[in-house]
């Protein structure tokens, strides 16, 4: 019964959280796709999208054959040619592993904050595409890198509380590698026609060039989206019900002893004794 409305949702996520975004800025002219066939969309938006479903429908046998056909019914609706394998190939290898990644998230809450580090990145420098020259570009993108961080900090502690507090340090960690791989990803699309190796420069680069901003500009936000989640998870916690009290595994026993078997004389009832008659003189 949860399929029913969980497929359905998770077809819904897969296109909203993966490839709405792209619509800020309008379709190209004379186009009608769905699925725009450039790689950073196909691989971008293929993995946050199938996060979103894979932790919607909860199990990744379910979520990954159905994100596959998904994925393919949408590649051929929207007028995509199948000779493209590539472009095929990656936005299936890219919905796959994002819904598996989502499943095992819907589980256990740190996997899921690691799974969702990449598409919260993603989303995190858009208004950098589109405010390039506006003066508070840098606020804005603060907020965005700091309120992702926090969000996901928080979701890691979801299930297990302050114990999921040592795993904040590497999924900080991801974050940040979340955003060169996003950066290159970009720059692979740029660079199409080019020569490989060139290609293979340029995005390598491009990955260990985008660490820079982060840590030297957003890094005051950064903090402050650390110090946002401790009182996230407390009040989280602290809002949660007194958990149950233990079981008494001898609940369901009665209150008498159990003697073993040479001991069970005790129970029994005492026959009664028969005095002899009294002896009467011979005379």
């Amino acid at each position: 019964m949860r399929y029913l409305w969980s497929v359905p949702a998770a077809v819904v996520a897969w296109f909203v959280g993966g490839f709405s975004a792209t619509y800020l800025k309008g379709l190209p002219e004379g186009t009608t796709s769905f699925v725009p066939p450039r790689i950073d969309l196909l691989v971008l938006g293929g993995v946050a999208g199938g996060v979103l479903a894979g932790l919607l429908i909860g199990r990744a046998r379910i979520a990954v054959p159905v994100l596959l056909v998904v994925a393919a019914g949408m590649w051929w609706l929207t007028g995509n040619s199948f000779a493209e394998r590539d472009l095929l190939i990656t936005l299936l290898v890219a919905s796959a592993l994002g819904g598996m990644f989502g499943a095992w998230g819907s589980r256990s809450s740190v996997v899921a904050a690691f799974a969702l580090a990449l598409p919260v990145a993603w989303s995190a420098l858009r208004p950098a595409e589109q405010l390039a020259e506006w003066s508070w570009l840098w606020q804005l993108n603060g907020l965005l890198v700091g309120a992702g961080l926090a969000v996901l900090l928080y979701i890691a502690c979801w299930k297990r509380g302050w114990r999921s507090v040592a795993y904040w340090v590497p999924l900080t960690a991801w974050y940040l590698v979340c955003f060169g791989i996003v950066a290159s990803v970009r720059l692979i699309t740029r660079s199409a026609g080019k020569p490989l190796d060139a290609i293979g420069d340029a995005s390598t680069e491009a990955f260990f060039q985008s660490f820079e901003p982060l840590l030297r500009e957003y890094w005051p936000w950064m903090v402050v989206g650390v110090l946002l989640a401790i009182p996230m998870v407390a009040l989280k916690l602290r809002a949660l019900p007194p958990p149950p009290p233990p079981l008494d595994p001898y609940a369901e026993r009665s209150n008498d002893a159990i003697l073993s078997d040479d001991l069970d004389w005790i129970d029994r009832d005492e026959p009664r004794r028969r005095l002899l008659p009294k002896r009467q003189p011979a005379s």
